[in-house]
């Protein structure tokens, strides 16, 4: 299952900064708005200590870790629904992402504008979410039309059902309301993830502060903290300058930085780690001599769904799943202490995931 977040937020607020430190892909950073034209992509492993551990366990020749991409989107001005600096392009781009990472500029620094010339980080998510709405306003506007039309020589449920959807919508979206703040139904929600929209997207707001703010944060901060707990939305402080001296950093040499610095955890891992809460998902292991490797799954998730995230194969032909928790997989030395001990569990068709899960699928096609 891929998991993209495309990373956006006004111009010069540093997200071409922190991709480049996350991804090490280079991206321009300047110091001039819309330096970034066409998004910048980037693959990056998600940091699971578990997998390290396992793959030296079992001596596994190699260990793959589940990874992320980050996209990089050039920074939004007010304006942008209506094609403002290029603005339906970047829009168009967002579109085809999981999530949305909204960096935020939250320091200051006479050195580096601000397209408005001012910080104020409460202004900066009004006018991002005022463009996502009035873009997605527009186009649910011009669904709703058709579908009136629709309506008038088919009258079948499934057409009845999406425009009812699309008027709740419409109506929401012309009061500010972006489309995750519905309450939707499973089927609801799926229609409206097809229907293409930007503001059903899960959001994290990053708030990027000074290499001084970032264990405590700042006025700033606490401004985007309140905006993300009254819509229900994710928060994260980070650093991009301090991500990007990370980023060149090896292993040891970023432990013992961040532990001088009093950093608990890499700005790259605390979104990482927040974007699989708000999109639900979770991780399973695989082990054994040939590869340790992390799979990501939706949480909910059966153990043939599981394991149709390997190959089609083995969900089609699922039989059973052999399954040991983490901890007790590592406390127990491995499948044969496990299975001595009786914790080595043998679960079916209807068994629903768990994170950490460590299994062997058995299928016969």
């Amino acid at each position: 299952m891929g998991l993209s977040i495309g990373i956006v937020g006004m111009p010069n607020v540093g997200k071409s900064t922190l991709f480049n430190a996350i991804t090490n892909a280079g991206a321009e950073a300047q110091n001039y708005p819309f330096c970034t034209i066409e998004p910048n992509s980037g693959i990056v492993p998600i940091n699971d200590p578990r997998l390290f551990i396992l793959g030296e366990m079992g001596q596994s020749k190699e260990v793959i870790p589940a990874v992320i991409e980050f996209t990089d989107i050039a920074g939004l001005v007010k304006g942008a629904s209506q094609g403002e600096g290029l603005g339906n392009k970047f829009l168009t781009h967002i579109r085809e992402v999981s999530a949305i990472a909204h960096v935020v500029r939250c320091f200051d620094d006479d050195n580096i504008t601000h397209v408005d010339g001012r910080i104020d980080p409460a202004s900066d998510i009004e006018t991002i979410n005022l463009e996502l709405i009035l873009s997605d306003l527009d186009l649910a506007e011009k669904m709703h039309g058709t579908m009136h039309r629709k309506m008038r020589m088919v009258k079948d449920l499934e057409t009845q059902q999406r425009f009812a959807l699309l008027e709740r919508i419409k109506d929401a979206l012309a009061e500010n309301i972006p489309i995750r703040h519905l309450e939707l139904t499973p089927e609801e929600y799926t229609m409206a993830i097809n229907m293409n929209f930007l503001t059903i997207k899960k959001m994290i707001y990053v708030a990027n502060v000074s290499e001084a703010d970032v264990i405590t944060g700042n006025h700033y901060t606490q401004q985007v903290a309140e905006i993300a707990k009254k819509d229900n939305d994710e928060f994260a402080v980070i650093s991009a300058r301090i991500e990007e001296e990370l980023s060149q950093f090896s292993k040891e040499e970023k432990k013992e930085f961040m532990a001088e610095a009093g950093i608990a955890e890499a700005g790259l891992d605390a979104i990482t780690r927040k974007c699989f809460s708000l999109l639900g998902l979770q991780t399973y292991l695989t082990t054994g001599e040939k590869e340790s490797r992390a799979w990501t799954i939706k949480r909910g998730d059966t153990a043939p769904k599981a394991a149709g995230v390997i190959h089609t194969d083995f969900e089609r032909g699922f039989i059973r799943a052999n399954i040991v928790t983490y901890d007790d997989f590592i406390a127990n030395n491995g499948w044969k202490g496990a299975k001595e001990k009786g914790l080595l569990r043998q679960e079916g068709k209807d068994y629903v995931m768990q994170d950490g899960d460590i299994v062997e699928f058995l299928f016969n096609v």
